[in-house]
C-alpha cells in the first residue's frame, strides 16, 4: 500500500472553500552556479460565510505553489460574524507598513475596494461593503492586514437592550 500525501484531508475542503489567487510573483535565489528561479503565491481562501484564510506558497511551478498556498490559508482561517450583507461596525487593522479601513455600507453598494481587499472580502462573504487601504500597496501586507481587521470583528459585541445598557450588565 502506497500513501500519497497530496491527497489526505483536501476532500472536505474542496467542498466548502472556494480559493481565489491574489498574487504571483517569480523570485530568484543567487547561488554560486547562477539564479534558482521560482515562484511565489498569494492565495485567499473562503467559505462565502463569513470564514476566510490567506496563505503563501512558493515551488518551481505555478500550481505546485498555488497548492501550497491553498493548504496553508485553510490551515489560518478567521471566523467572523456577518450583518446581513455587510459587517457590524467600522474596523481598522494594521499589518506591518499596510493600514486599512473597513465601512459597512447599504445593501445594494456592493464591495468599493482595491484588488487585493476585494479578494478577501469576495471571499469571506461579505457583499455590500466600502474599504480603503492606505499607506503601503504591498499586496501581501494588504490582505494580512484585511485579515487582521476581520479577525476583530470575531470579537463578540453586547446586545444593547431597550434601555440603552448592555445585556450582560443587567444580570
Amino acid at each position: 500500500m502506497t500513501y500519497n500525501r497530496n491527497n489526505s484531508n483536501t476532500g472536505e475542503y474542496q467542498s466548502e472553500f472556494s480559493e481565489k489567487v491574489v498574487d504571483i510573483k517569480r523570485v530568484a535565489k543567487v547561488v554560486k552556479g547562477g539564479r534558482n528561479l521560482s515562484f511565489r503565491t498569494l492565495v485567499v481562501v473562503g467559505n462565502g460565510k463569513g470564514k476566510v484564510g490567506v496563505g503563501l506558497g512558493k515551488s518551481e511551478a505555478i500550481p505546485d505553489a498555488v497548492q501550497k498556498a491553498t493548504s496553508v490559508a485553510q490551515k489560518n482561517l478567521v471566523t467572523f460574524t456577518l450583518k446581513e450583507t455587510t459587517i457590524p461596525y467600522q474596523v481598522k487593522a494594521k499589518y506591518g507598513a499596510a493600514q486599512v479601513i473597513i465601512k459597512p455600507a447599504p445593501q445594494g453598494t456592493g464591495i468599493r475596494a482595491g484588488a487585493s481587499m476585494r479578494a478577501v472580502l469576495e471571499q469571506s462573504g461579505i457583499k455590500d461593503v466600502v474599504a480603503k487601504s492606505l499607506r503601503s500597496q504591498n499586496p501581501i501586507n494588504v490582505v494580512r492586514a484585511t485579515i487582521s481587521a476581520l479577525g476583530q470583528l470575531s470579537k463578540a459585541i453586547p446586545e444593547v437592550v431597550e434601555d440603552g445598557v448592555p445585556e450582560d450588565v443587567q444580570n
